[in-house]
């Protein structure tokens, strides 16, 4: 039986084979010897000085992966701390009533998992008829950047620490707050409740002021540029163009106070993935993103990098400066298309989105499997109904939040904003997250967005029919690197406010994908005519890099 690392070490030996074609082919034959690759070693050899060339750079491109060092990825010990499985995800398999999963279920999904065979995933036992999503995607190999398996993210807190149950907290605060408009966070009542219980748990780690969770704070993502302006990026909000069609970024949202799996049955008929589901009561009247529930909406059904080419197509017709490394920015007599021009970003776009989902659906399925704020809120409603007794920290026991949750719906369980709840693969890392931290990497890579600013910030009015100009005092920081850094933790926590993702799922992923996107580009470097000394941009922790 084929174990994922055997095969993985075999094609690992064709490629260090592969790399002494150039120079060596009789070594190659001797290492590769069916006919088909006797063939390739033949065809290279009458090949064109140009063939050569472009084997050069793919060698070359490989091997600087190859030295990469291979990073060591813990999960949580979730898996080995509770055999019951409660700490992993398990969604779409078998459960009991209080949605302990089915363990020859979950062993077979294990099994699957290690083996990398197909048809071992094929006997996977489920719960309904809600299919697994992908899981086979973390063991995709791509052709450019580096491999999946070669990029890191830290240990995820565990089921039992104060850390989780910080985060946990702040999810049913989400939840309570879903319909109060970000710009009201400074006078609504809840909203002040909920900074005052954030800044009083064990361990929370959302952004601050002082060492305070604020209004200004609540909520917002964990890059230079989240805290200053308005709560939603202007890449939201502003009027673009697609090509002739004048965008009006007003969007279909959902009703107001409607919130699911509140009830222990339709929370568990989710949780076995016995489908269908209903679906969510559209708001009629599309409006600019102004509360939770908006921006939950908008992050249900987006396109994988479509905030991004939104951005994209902004930035291009407000003439924004292409970043000073672009060679044809001193150019006189040419201008940049497929490579260093608009085509070339747009489908960077689209490139690099598909590799940070296959690197973080790697992360998923085969290291952590975490649980879902949804099942950990299985957890809490079990527990302090008396009916099991989970080993959660006290701080989401006995959360004021939690509490306001019980009145409202008369259950524990966190509220959710869509029908079905969660994907059917697991929450750590954050598939929304992974792209936003690659796309908005590609952008201030091919544009000058340091130095770039928005002179005339807006934010939605309190129905959201219209925008109104933002006159805060901190509008002269909303530079276009900072509203990028601002819309990736839009799209990350509006996944966390609709009650399907976790804050360290967020700003993890969000890393990976600039991991993947910097990989993607020190790729392409070898491959340009132009002389290209470099991009040089902001990371996502405010320093800086060339690539």
């Amino acid at each position: 039986m084929t174990k994922i690392s055997d095969r993985r070490e075999f094609l690992s030996k064709v490629g260090r084979a592969a790399v002494l074609a150039g120079s060596a082919p009789s070594v190659l034959q001797a290492a590769l010897s069916t006919p088909a690759q006797a063939e390739l070693i033949t065809t290279l050899g009458r090949g064109s000085n140009r063939t050569m060339q472009c084997v050069g750079i793919k060698q070359g491109a490989a091997l600087a992966n190859a030295r990469m060092t291979m990073p060591v990825n813990r999960p949580n010990d979730d898996e080995q701390l509770h055999p019951s499985q409660i700490g992993t995800h398990h969604k779409g398999l078998p459960h009991n009533e209080t949605c302990e999963v089915d363990l020859v279920a979950y062993r077979a999904l294990v099994r699957a998992l290690e083996t990398g065979r197909s048809a071992d995933f094929e006997k996977i036992p489920l719960g309904g008829k809600i299919k697994l999503s992908n899981p086979q995607g973390g063991l995709a190999f791509d052709l450019e950047a580096c491999d999946s398996h070669q990029t890191f993210m830290a240990t995820p807190p565990a089921l039992a620490t104060a850390w989780r149950a910080g985060e946990m907290v702040e999810d049913y605060w989400m939840a309570l707050l879903r319909d109060v408009n970000f710009a009201d966070y400074s006078t609504n009542p809840t909203a002040a409740a909920a900074t005052g219980e954030l800044n009083k748990l064990t361990d929370f780690r959302g952004p601050k002021q002082k060492s305070l969770v604020t209004p200004q704070t609540l909520f917002r993502g964990c890059t230079p540029g989240d805290l200053a302006g308005p709560y939603v990026s202007q890449f939201l909000l502003q009027p673009f163009r697609f090509g002739a069609l004048n965008v009006n970024q007003q969007y279909t949202t959902y009703s107001p106070g409607l919130d699911y799996l509140t009830d222990a049955a339709s929370w568990l008929r989710v949780q076995n993935g016995q489908g269908p589901f209903e679906e969510n009561a559209f708001d009629p009247k599309p409006r600019y993103i102004r509360n939770g529930r908006d921006l939950s909406a908008y992050v249900h059904f987006d396109g994988p990098y479509q905030p991004y080419l939104t951005a994209a197509q902004w930035m291009m017709q407000n003439d924004v400066p292409l970043n000073v490394g672009n060679p044809y920015e001193k150019s006189v007599t040419q201008e940049g298309f497929q490579t260093f021009g608009g085509p070339h970003v747009l489908s960077l776009l689209a490139e690099v989105s598909n590799r940070a989902l296959k690197a973080v659906w790697y992360h998923k399925w085969y290291v952590h499997r975490t649980l879902r704020p949804e099942a950990y809120g299985g957890l809490v409603h079990w527990t302090s109904s008396g009916k099991r007794n989970y080993p959660l920290h006290s701080d989401v026991l006995n959360s004021e939040a939690v509490a306001k949750v019980f009145r409202k719906h008369g259950s524990y369980l966190l509220p959710v904003a869509y029908p079905e709840g969660c994907p059917q693969h697991p929450s750590y890392g954050q598939g929304h997250a992974a792209i936003a931290g690659a796309c908005v990497t590609i952008l201030k890579a091919f544009f000058s967005a340091d130095t770039a600013v928005f002179f005339n910030p807006v934010e939605a009015s309190s129905d959201g029919f219209s925008l109104v100009p933002y006159k805060g005092p901190d509008a002269w920081q909303m530079s276009v690197t900072n509203e990028l850094h601002k819309l990736a933790g839009n799209i990350g926590m509006g996944r966390n406010m609709a009650g399907i993702h976790w804050r360290s799922d967020y700003d993890q992923a969000l890393l990976l994908g600039e991991m993947v996107a910097i990989s993607l580009l020190r790729d392409q470097r070898a491959t340009f005519n132009e002389r290209f000394e470099g991009f040089t941009f902001t990371r996502l922790n405010g320093t800086t890099v060339t690539v």
